[in-house]
């Protein structure tokens, strides 16, 4: 689920950037808002990358039944992974321009983990409700942790799931069409957000900040 906790670094640092200016100095150059959005895109899946093997490499140690022993076993999560970043990033970028500010933040941080709670990595989503479920299966942090599952756990773990199916086609069609409507909604918000800052605001703004750390 690190791709999916990823949405709200990925938020903050858009907030963080819009405050100091680094979001209206990408507009101002050419193609800059795509070649932001790609660069942020590859630093934080960098990072989640680096996280999600201090996890694994002691976890197939310490915890039994770890089906990562061999190289054909990390195919599934390298690509689950690989489509979950492309998948949240942007989404997260579209949220950050939503939910500015230290409160904004808070409150996106909310969502974001009821959405991890009903993904099914705390208890099986066929104990939930049926609306739940339902609910579940129409974002990405379910498809992630159905894809994280179904490579990491013994098969039979998959009696537990819906349908008791890895469902591997609908992981990939739910998360690309997730990734497609982030890469093309995300540029399009951030060119709108950029335009609605100045250089007056960016300096207010570093000002108001000064004032109240001193």
């Amino acid at each position: 689920m690190n791709a999916a906790k990823a949405m709200v670094p990925m938020s903050q640092l858009l907030t963080t950037e819009r405050e100091d200016g680094a979001l209206l100095r990408a507009e101002a150059t050419p193609n800059g808002m795509p070649a932001y959005l790609i660069g942020k895109i590859i630093s934080v899946a960098g990072g989640v990358v680096v996280d999600l093997a201090i996890f694994l490499v002691p976890g197939r140690f310490l915890v039994p039944g770890l089906t990562v022993g061999s190289l054909g076993s990390w195919f599934t999560p390298g690509w689950v992974l690989a489509l979950g970043l492309v998948t949240t990033l942007p989404i997260g970028k579209v949220l950050g321009s939503v939910f500015s500010g230290d409160r904004g933040q808070g409150l996106l941080t909310l969502p974001v983990l009821a959405l991890i709670g009903t993904s099914g990595i705390f208890c099986p989503v066929t104990s939930m409700p049926e609306g739940a479920q339902w609910t579940a299966q129409a974002f990405p942090g379910y498809w992630l942790g159905l894809g994280m599952r179904s490579a990491l756990l013994p098969e039979s773990a998959v009696t537990v799931e819906i349908g008791e199916s890895w469902r591997h086609l609908e992981t990939v069609g739910v998360l690309a069409g997730w990734a497609v409507a982030g890469l093309v909604l995300a540029p399009v918000v951030l060119r709108r957000m950029a335009r609605r800052e100045s250089g007056s605001a960016v300096a207010e703004r570093r000002a108001k900040a000064l004032r109240g750390v001193g």
